[in-house]
């Protein structure tokens, strides 16, 4: 029972997060977009002046660049980059959604098969929620290394070509890290990570089930590819109103860079999101929001769709 919901919800987990994966690049590129290209600006600058000058030069205020839209973004990236570059990080997501996705969708599905009504074939949503929430948890505890590089990965494009970390693929990612930062610093974010996650997993699996359950109560569809479509996508979009606040302070506090001797940009996740907000507003929470929806609803569609096959494909094992 147990081993079989872990492979059916990695399989089905790898196969959406490859594919909705330039989604996801343009999401965290949005995400960013307020902070300066070293992570925080110099709170400073008229008086960092150089020893032995004779003229004071106090340069002018900084101009934020106008935000943009995720065509934009994309438009952007590909000029800039490459269309290959929607792509950067494609490795790191493989092993997220291998570790993370894999153990949240079996967790999930264990608790389920648990504390589901014998007698009726029904759980509470209640249930429902609190498997998510224990699930998601470990997931993403498990997951972490592989989210910070991920992260790291496609936002390293944005960044000017000497500050840039260029890795190679996860692995060296996860490499480097641990070399120059410490291995401590894989978990970085990892509360953030884990708060996600939760909310995600709660509000993604549980009202896929929920969504599910009531249209085929209800009669409106039967239990085919309709019903998973509209349940999935519902889904996605209850999951993306739930856990976008908390994504867009995950990715700045995974993807600060902190220098040696220097004091981190942000001092936790409760720091991040004060600075955030005083600097850019309360909005900013909910920076790349339509990119969210836009890749979580397709990722939850493919997720959910692909879970359902691979189910019908296993369900003899």
């Amino acid at each position: 029972m147990g081993i079989k919901g872990f492979v059916e919800g990695g399989i089905a987990s790898i196969i959406a997060g490859c594919s909705t994966h330039p989604l996801d690049l343009i999401k965290v590129r949005m995400q960013l977009q307020g902070e300066s290209p070293a992570t925080v600006p110099n709170l400073r600058p008229a008086l960092a002046f150089h020893s032995g000058a004779t003229n004071i030069h106090i340069p002018a205020p900084t101009v934020a660049p106008p935000r943009v839209g995720p065509v934009a973004v994309g438009v952007k990236i590909i000029q800039q980059e490459g269309i290959a570059a929607l792509f950067s990080g494609v490795s790191a997501t493989v092993l997220r959604q291998t570790l993370y996705s894999t153990t949240r969708m079996g967790l999930y599905d264990m608790l389920k098969q648990k504390w589901t009504d014998p007698d009726n074939g029904n759980m509470p949503l209640s249930r429902k929620i609190l498997a998510g929430l224990i699930a998601g948890g470990i997931g993403a505890a498990v997951g972490n290394p592989a989210d910070v590089a991920m992260v790291r990965m496609q936002a390293d494009g944005r960044l000017p070509m000497a500050q840039r970390r260029n890795y190679k693929s996860v692995v060296d990612a996860i490499t480097q890290m641990s070399k120059s930062e410490g291995v401590t610093s894989l978990w970085r974010g990892s509360s953030l990570t884990v708060n996600r996650a939760m909310l995600v997993t709660a509000s993604q699996l549980a009202s896929y089930d929920e969504f599910k359950e009531m249209i085929l109560r209800k009669g409106l569809m039967k239990d085919g590819l309709g019903t998973h479509v509209t349940a999935s996508f519902a889904a996605g979009f209850v999951a993306a109103v739930a856990s976008n606040p908390v994504d867009v302070i995950k990715t700045r506090v995974m993807n600060m860079k902190v220098e040696p001797g220097m004091a981190p940009p942000y001092n936790g996740a409760l720091d991040c999101a004060m600075k955030t907000i005083k600097a850019e507003g309360p909005m900013a929470l909910y920076k790349g929001f339509i990119p969210t929806i836009s890749r979580q609803g397709p990722f939850t569609i493919v997720l959910f769709v692909t879970l359902e096959q691979v189910r019908k494909i296993l369900k003899d094992f």
